[in-house]
């Protein structure tokens, strides 16, 4: 590691590049002076985005396409490539299909961070800073604090539970180790350029994505799951924050991993501020300038009346805290998805 105007340099792994938290916090890695490189297997994300990633960037990404739970590819990476840090962002991350394919999502998810972490403390990686999720926190997430106990509603959200408790355990078994979990609620927006945004694959499962579908003519209208939530317009309310501020927050977490004796910190990384699903599908109406149609069916199994989160520990330990509107978030969206209707090209 050496230092730069921005702190201490390292080079950083970055798991799930390619995807969409991923690839926006690649380009800000980059532009903070650290070195990056990417594993991807590509079975969420396209190949394409690494071009993408070099045009806004000027560097050319390095770029692995494997999948983490083979553990002699892992080994072998770590073998040829130095590395100080890892962000982990690898894995399969649909609740519906959790439910659906459970087994999948165990061996896959617990799979690549047991082969990742043995990887890591072979070759004497020392931060981890871990993609993690609202889901950790069940039913009880209004509001939710990192002290709360974890739980979760479905095998996605325990595979971010159980991967939290070997991570933990692993840290406090080996003093060197500096871990962060960063437990985020909904992601949206796109970079500013309009050239990288989320591009989900089959039919969007997030609100903003299928908004943005819509708007641009791939799907027909909005499906608003209830509208009779005890909420201020019966519809329910999630914590929105913009993948810009959520790929700052894993640079914040980052350079305090550097300088924390604590092996392990967690954070959430939220707004601290609920919007309906209403509230969201107007907002992208301005953002497109004109009416979005929608229409109103039975609720969802397992979904909750309002979800959002307390940063304050965030913005208290590592100074950060989410800057962007959720008019920004819209607008951001509408520029990434009006440039590409249909996401990145193939090839």
């Amino acid at each position: 590691m050496t230092g730069t105007a921005y702190g201490v340099r390292m080079r950083v792994l970055v798991t799930g590049g390619a995807g969409y938290i991923g690839s926006h916090t690649v380009v800000q890695l980059v532009a903070a002076g650290h070195g990056v490189v990417v594993v991807d297997s590509f079975a969420n994300s396209k190949p394409t985005v690494m071009a993408r990633l070099a045009a806004l960037t000027g560097m050319d990404i390095p770029v692995h396409a494997f999948d983490l739970t083979d553990i002699d590819k892992t080994e072998r990476l770590f073998a040829e490539e130095p590395f100080d840090a890892v962000i982990h962002f690898a894995g399969l991350k649909a609740v519906g299909e959790s439910v659906e394919k459970p087994l999948e999502y165990y061996e896959n998810n617990l799979g690549s961070t047991f082969s990742l972490v043995r990887a890591m403390r072979r070759h004497g990686v020392r931060f981890l800073v871990f993609s993690s999720s609202a889901t950790v926190y069940g039913d009880a997430q209004e509001a939710a604090t990192e002290d709360q106990a974890t739980s979760a509603t479905n095998p996605y959200g325990w595979t971010k539970v159980m991967q939290e408790q070997v991570l933990r355990d692993v840290a406090r078994a080996d003093p060197t180790m500096r871990v962060a979990l960063l437990r985020y609620f909904n992601p949206v927006g796109a970079h500013p350029s309009g050239t990288i945004g989320e591009d989900p694959q089959g039919i969007p499962n997030n609100l903003v994505p299928f908004i943005a579908q819509v708007a641009v003519g791939r799907r027909e209208a909005l499906q608003v799951f209830g509208d009779d939530y005890p909420t201020p317009d019966g519809t329910g309310r999630r914590d929105y924050i913009h993948v810009e501020d959520l790929a700052a927050g894993h640079l914040a977490a980052l350079t305090r991993l550097a300088s924390t004796d604590a092996p392990v910190s967690t954070w959430n990384l939220g707004t601290g501020r609920p919007t309906s699903v209403l509230q969201m599908l107007h907002a992208f109406s301005r953002a497109c300038g004109r009416e979005l149609p929608y229409v109103v069916t039975a609720r969802r199994a397992g979904d909750i009346a309002t979800s959002y989160a307390d940063p304050s520990r965030a913005n208290a330990e590592l100074g950060w805290y989410a800057e962007r509107t959720v008019d920004d978030m819209c607008a951001d969206t509408w520029r990434w998805q009006s440039a590409n209707p249909t996401g990145y090209p193939d090839a």
